[in-house]
């Protein structure tokens, strides 16, 4: 019985495996969104998300902690079977911390290049607001040499 892992370990494996499920399921959500507070609401999850990974990191401690008392009271078949799990664990989690980091870094370089080409369209319709007024305007008299070369420097 020894060998055997406590209802804790079973329990804590369990509710780990539910979180990466859910948690790679996030991830794979596309990250390119034309909306900016969308994109925010998305980075809001992701450090959420980021949190959540902090506080579950005790759980994966107490199954790698398990997994090698285990390994020393049981059956070499046996260890092998959890040590087996917890490294395919283990490899899962650092896969999903790295995939976490980089998505939070590229949603905030895509916010920001986002934010940057809203703020250059709303300026290019600006100008284009005003070219399209002084192109309404009514032109001055052909003999208006003073008009015509104040128009000539706007143009």
């Amino acid at each position: 019985f020894d060998s055997l892992p406590p209802a804790r370990y079973k329990e804590t494996m369990s509710s780990i495996l539910v979180w990466m499920q859910q948690s790679e399921t996030k991830l794979s959500m596309p990250q390119v969104v034309a909306e900016y507070e969308i994109m925010e609401q998305r980075l809001r999850e992701l450090k959420g998300l980021q949190i959540s990974l902090q506080e579950q990191q005790k759980g994966l401690n107490y199954l790698s902690t398990t997994v090698e008392d285990m390994s020393r009271k049981a059956p070499a078949e046996v260890s092998q079977r959890y040590r087996t799990e917890i490294e395919m664990i283990l490899g899962r989690w650092k896969k999903l911390s790295t995939q976490l980091v980089d998505h939070c870094q590229k949603t905030e370089d895509l916010m920001t290049k986002l934010q940057r080409f809203q703020n250059d369209t709303k300026t290019l319709k600006k100008w284009m607001a005003e070219v399209d007024v002084f192109l309404k305007e009514e032109w001055p008299a052909l003999g208006d040499s003073e008009a015509l070369e104040k128009q000539l420097d706007q143009c």
